[in-house]
């Protein structure tokens, strides 16, 4: 017996040439979890999902996120470090209870579904049973993700410290553990190594943690320039050696390494990353909540630096990657005003950002798009508002959006949460 393809249709938000959107009516085709077929034109008259009015998005992609921070969203008044030290660091060592850990992590999974977000790039924690109970609970949500065990042996609460050959003997197991998974139960999860900060890593943990990448070919998930204090102290740790260099001298740079933020580097660093293809995750939202500054994105694509964007629950205290997005333009409009030069990204190339930019920049080319073969991560969406009548339809969405207008979130062509 055949499966009959589900059918989808309103107006298709479409990837288009320049790293930008567009719209156009039609109709998808749903089978085994991938697009199967698409076509543009009048809407099908007889949908399983969408219809005449509804709008057709590919789902969202947060390149940044804290998987043991989301309860500690809105914790505010402090800078970066002392932010950490107060708020996060105590939020994290709960997860040293795997019950604890599991029942956080697929609460965020619910909840990040329920907002359109449907592949995650996420820290767990230090504790490694929590974090193989987290990359499960994420795995049985359906979501994409890549995640890491936080690697820290140094600079930090005691209970969340390891020694370095610990860890990146425990960060190799999860990765052969959570491969493992991903055969046998068809998730889409990978295991990155993620050292949490050079802050919090001696040299010989940034060392073994490069070695370790090498020679699993893993993706790898840090944190980069992100205050000025933060730097002041990589600084007088590691020498005087720049930030991007200290990471460059543990092997830890290339097109699979993610680092958040990127706000005070300077063009030597900035040609590093470029010419390694290290990717820098831009995070708005938690720039601005942690006062930590306004990254200029525009010098860092013009020096050749791929850029995706995140969230970084807490840091950043939007669950919404529509309100990511636009934090990003906002973002470039202070760095132009303050600078006098630099690109502002257009709503066409917002939205973009946060569903096949991101997948590719991180190389998930297979998801958060709509087109034929790619997987049926789609969401179904119901504005309330006159946003076909606009003469700028993407900027209306983008700027009056309510994430109360998402009816359907599908995974692999599913509707979750169930």
């Amino acid at each position: 017996m055949t499966t009959a393809p589900r059918i989808i249709s309103g107006t298709l938000m479409l990837p288009a040439p320049e790293s930008r959107v567009r719209l156009a009516s039609g109709t998808i085709k749903v089978l085994n979890g991938r697009i199967s077929d698409m076509q543009e034109g009048d809407p099908h008259p007889s949908p399983d999902l969408g219809g005449e009015h509804a709008l057709i998005l590919p789902g969202f992609v947060d390149a940044h996120m804290h998987l043991p921070q989301f309860d500690s969203i809105g914790v505010d008044g402090m800078t970066l470090l002392d932010w950490l030290d107060r708020a996060i660091f105590p939020a994290e060592a709960a997860w040293a209870d795997p019950d604890h850990a599991e029942s956080v992590a697929t609460r965020a999974a619910r909840s990040l579904l329920s907002f359109g977000t449907t592949a995650i790039c996420a820290y767990a924690t230090v504790h490694h049973e929590g974090a193989r109970r987290a990359i499960r609970s994420i795995a049985q949500s359906g979501m994409r993700a890549m995640i890491g065990q936080v690697l820290m042996d140094r600079n930090a609460p005691p209970d969340l410290c390891r020694p370095a050959k610990m860890l990146i003997a425990e960060a190799a197991s999860l990765t052969d553990w959570t491969g493992t998974l991903a055969v046998s139960e068809r998730a889409r999860v990978e295991h990155s190594i993620n050292p949490r900060f050079a802050v919090s890593c001696t040299p010989e943990l940034l060392a073994g943690t490069g070695e370790l990448v090498t020679r699993l070919g893993a993706p790898m998930q840090t944190h980069l320039s992100e205050s000025r204090a933060e730097c002041e102290l990589i600084a007088k740790l590691f020498g005087g050696r720049s930030y991007t260099g200290v990471y460059a001298d543990a092997g830890l740079l290339g097109p699979r390494s993610i680092l958040a933020h990127g706000i005070w580097l300077n063009d030597a660093e900035g040609a590093t990353l470029a010419s390694t293809r290290s990717i820098v995750a831009h995070c708005p939202t938690a720039n601005t909540f942690l006062q930590s500054g306004d990254c200029n994105v525009a010098s860092l694509r013009r020096a050749g630096v791929p850029i995706a964007i995140g969230s970084d629950i807490a840091g950043g205290n939007e669950r919404s990657m529509v309100r990511v997005a636009r934090a990003m333009i906002e973002t470039a409009k202070r760095v132009r005003l303050a600078s006098g030069n630099g690109d502002v990204p257009s709503p066409a190339e917002a939205w973009w950002s946060i569903t096949g930019g991101n997948a590719n920049a991180i190389g998930w080319s297979s998801t958060s798009r709509l087109a034929p073969g790619a997987e049926a991560d789609i969401l179904i969406v119901k504005p309330n508002i006159p946003w076909m009548r606009s003469p700028d339809p993407l900027g209306t969405l983008l700027y009056a959006w309510d994430d109360r207008w998402i009816e359907s979130t599908l995974v692999r062509g599913r509707a979750v949460p169930d």
